[in-house]
């Protein structure tokens, strides 16, 4: 029987795991679980006896190299870190898997309904109506604007944009893609342009932030790209928060020339004094465009058919690969809460 150690903080089995698939995996497998506390010693006692790790816990060279079992960590957090030995990993064929794909059709369902409601204004007449100040017909509507014919801007181009993209088909064929760890022939061949971040930001009327976080990339979205912006046009934000320069939105928002909505914040919990909560033309939305029952039980799903198949001594299908050649460039933040 393979061993697996859990240690999928800050998720949980159960919140991954249906109930009866959880059955069936303590069945197949030896379970063994990390504790919170005294983990190093965890785990030089127990990586030798490990065929798997389900979790992200700290992982260098002199812990993994007592692994001589080891054939697959499962990342359920779903964020690379830099938090792991991927150079041993790769030299000593340990697959390095994240469930990151589960979460691209939520969020971008999300995504959708962020962007009607900020070319409409929904959420804005909803609280003026709460408020008795409500205004009819056209007087409603005098930001408002069509999605149809929009320059639709990405900003990445990963599993995300890719289930996002067809939901905006219905409202316009003009889509330019930003994405430097693409060749030009696959955006091209997905039905986009490749455009400069210059070029996106100064002619799109959408604008979507889909791209992860990188040792080059922070802060990318700055005021320069920002002022480039045309009036009422709309950025949504739905990856990390540390890609945008929030000092420089917040500038930005207060001059009210564009609208914004974000799932993400460089802190979070957001402080209650942070001085984005003030501001208007913006839409919020707390870290929760992915987060459903369903999807981390999708998380669990594809784990547990992952786990069959690296068993059977065949490759990994559903889990994302992390690639040598960037998840070192990787600087995600890991998530507190789920």
């Amino acid at each position: 029987m393979k061993t697996i150690i859990v240690d999928p903080f800050p998720r949980k089995m159960e919140l991954i795991f249906k109930s009866s698939k959880l059955k069936l995996l303590k069945k197949k497998f030896n379970i063994i679980n990390a504790p919170k506390e005294n983990k190093l010693k965890f785990y030089k006692q127990n990586i030798p006896n490990a065929d798997f790790i389900i979790g992200q816990p700290d992982l260098p060279k002199s812990i993994l190299i007592l692994g001589k079992k080891l054939k697959a960590i499962f990342n359920v957090e779903s964020n690379f870190m830099d938090n792991m030995d991927y150079d041993y990993c790769f030299n000593n064929n340990i697959y390095v898997l994240s469930t990151a794909p589960v979460f691209a059709q939520s969020v971008a369902e999300i995504a959708i309904g962020l962007t009607i409601s900020l070319k409409r204004e929904i959420h804005t007449a909803h609280l003026d109506f709460i408020q008795k100040k409500e205004k009819y017909g056209l007087e409603s509507n005098k930001r408002s604007s069509l999605l149809l014919n929009n320059k639709i801007g990405i900003v990445g181009f990963g599993d995300l944009a890719k289930s996002l993209k067809p939901m905006l088909v219905p409202y316009t064929s003009d889509f330019r893609v930003y994405d430097p760890w693409l060749p030009n022939k696959l955006i091209e061949d997905n039905g986009c342009k490749p455009a400069s971040l210059g070029k996106i930001f100064k002619n799109c009327e959408t604008i979507y932030i889909l791209s992860t976080i990188t040792k080059k990339n922070k802060n990318m979205i700055d005021e320069k790209l920002l002022r480039l912006m045309k009036k009422d046009a709309c950025l949504i934000i739905l990856s990390r928060a540390n890609v945008i320069n929030f000092q420089d939105l917040n500038k930005i928002l207060k001059k009210g020339k564009i609208k914004v909505a974000t799932d993400v914040f460089p802190q979070e919990p957001v402080p209650k004094n942070d001085p984005i909560r003030k501001q208007k033309n913006i839409l919020f939305s707390s870290h929760r465009a992915g987060a459903l029952n369903s999807v981390f039980f999708e998380m669990g799903e594809i784990v547990y058919e992952d786990l069959n198949l690296i068993t059977k001594g065949l490759p990994p299908k559903l889990c994302r690969r992390a690639e040598l050649e960037t998840v070192k460039n990787l600087r995600s933040k890991p998530v507190i809460i789920n």
